[in-house]
């Protein structure tokens, strides 16, 4: 019984459904709505300034104009109990936020997840990941990619904690780098 004690079953969101489930520890994770475009934005915005500061303005708009990249991926929520949102990711399934690159067959590419200050630390963001990689499943997906910082260092612990691998880095421009990661579906990742 201690192996189905340690494996905490996650979220299961569906893609075009506004149907969602609660882990038995985790918010409530599901697509976002339209009148929650703003608010979500604003909650993952929050996140990316505590982590990286408020240097990269470009970006920081980027990431919160949600109503901007809804038309084209999936963007999925963490609600609070009384209805807050507390975070959100963005899942590419077919089309890209930026299409500087294709997505490859089989493959779902995971952006801007962020959680609000005051929820971090609380599984928000791996309830994200966790529905993230569950609607990428059940889009007949077989692989998750993501990028990030260097300086995101909780953001890695999580995929790594998730069972995601490191890739090569790589640059988003000169002087620029990022690094990669990707988690196989086919394999059952941890904790999923």
């Amino acid at each position: 019984m201690m192996g189905a004690a340690a494996r905490r079953p996650g979220p299961r969101v569906e893609a075009a459904a506004e149907t969602a489930d609660r882990g038995p520890r985790g918010p409530l994770v599901r697509p976002v709505r339209p009148e929650e475009w703003e608010e979500a934005g604003r909650a993952t915005r929050a996140g990316f300034v505590a982590l990286v500061g408020e240097d990269d303005r470009d970006y920081l708009d980027l990431v919160a104009d949600v109503a901007g990249r809804c038309d084209r991926t999936t963007v999925l929520v963490a609600v609070a109990d009384d209805g807050r949102i507390l975070g959100s990711v963005t899942v590419e399934l077919t089309g890209k936020v930026n299409p500087e690159r294709e997505l490859e067959p089989g493959e779902a590419h995971l952006r801007m997840l962020g959680v609000a200050p005051e929820a971090q630390g609380r599984g928000v963001g791996r309830a994200l990941v966790e529905a993230a990689a569950a609607l990428a499943r059940s889009a007949g997906k077989s692989r998750l990619t993501l990028g990030t910082r260097p300086e995101m260092v909780a953001a890695r612990r999580l995929y790594d904690r998730v069972g995601f691998r490191a890739g090569p880095p790589a640059e988003w421009a000169p002087g620029h780098g990022y690094l990669t990661y990707e988690l196989d579906l086919e394999a059952g990742p941890a904790g999923i």
